[in-house]
């Protein structure tokens, strides 16, 4: 190539930058899949709708590998089967291979089938850092309608909750007392450190009034309330990325190191069990998040 025709350095290095970037981007999707953050779904839908995007400039091979349980063996026969050269993107696939890939995704990973359930009573649960409360908490504000569930807890108030609004802040003894009067719908020791429960009183009450409820709990009570309310409905709150689940966390400032490494080990455990649950809600845009609780609650 001639001095002329030579791209200016400048452009050169812009398009280095953007490559690496990309190549990080494509990167962290693969990690969100292997953690089960995005559904593979949802990253097929991706790709599918712009395929200029990290999921629509994935290779087929990178996508397949980053599934769990699939290795380059079993890679290399799905694409046999499916007929798709491993050389294509996702977002290159032709609509037949687009159609035969989504049937084998959902024969493969079927998402949340919802239960039959009371009306208006919803578990929000998901990984440590999340966003929860925060999805709660608008909820709160902006629907008065919704009655949140008030949790006991053993462990200390953090800066600015209060007892009695954010939580009911008691002792190891008193906790044992409800236990052990039937006071807790669910309770659970989180983290392996501090117990939480759900009081049952006001929720039956709030219940035979009509009236809806959230429950904002940890994944041990999720499950705990399934098995006694079989008819709840479990929410999972998803991150937007693991990345973005850890930027939370550390944002947050609260755990230190050890306590957060602790805690991002359990997060990717509680994101593996997001098939239990019967609706995915991702958590990007709070205001967002909270509509689409009350919009099931007032289903």
């Amino acid at each position: 190539m001639s001095e002329a025709a030579r791209p200016p350095e400048v452009d050169r290095a812009a398009a280095s930058r953007k490559a690496v970037a990309a190549r990080r981007a494509r990167a962290g999707l693969k990690r969100d899949i292997a953690t089960r953050v995005v559904d593979p779904q949802e990253v097929l839908r991706r790709a599918i709708a712009d395929a200029s995007s990290p999921a629509g400039t994935l290779r087929v091979t990178e996508f397949l590998t980053a599934l769990p349980a699939i290795g380059k063996g079993k890679r290399d026969r799905i694409l046999q089967e499916l007929q798709i050269s491993p050389v294509k993107r996702l977002g290159g696939l032709g609509a037949r291979q687009r159609a035969e890939l989504t049937t084998w995704l959902d024969s493969r990973f079927p998402g949340p089938q919802p239960q039959r359930r009371r009306g208006g009573l919803v578990v929000l649960a998901g990984p440590t850092a999340v966003g929860k409360g925060t999805v709660a908490t608008h909820i709160r504000t902006h629907h008065p309608e919704v009655m949140l569930s008030i949790s006991a807890t053993t462990r200390a108030p953090r800066p600015g909750e209060e007892d009695g609004r954010h939580y009911y802040f008691v002792d190891d003894s008193e906790f044992d007392r409800m236990i052990a009067d039937g006071e807790l719908l669910e309770w659970a020791t989180v983290h392996g450190t501090h117990r939480y429960g759900t009081p049952r009183g006001p929720i039956d009450r709030a219940i035979s009034e009509g009236r809806p409820v959230l429950l904002e709990i940890d994944m041990q009570g999720a499950f705990q309330v399934r098995a006694s309310e079989p008819r709840a409905t479990l929410v999972f709150l998803l991150p937007p990325s693991w990345d973005e689940l850890v930027n939370r966390l550390v944002g947050r400032g609260t755990e230190d190191d050890e306590e957060r490494a602790r805690r991002l080990r359990t997060a990717r455990a509680e994101l593996a069990a997001k098939g239990e649950f019967d609706h995915h809600i991702v958590n990007d845009n709070v205001e967002q998040a909270a509509q689409q609780v009350v919009d099931l609650m007032q289903a």
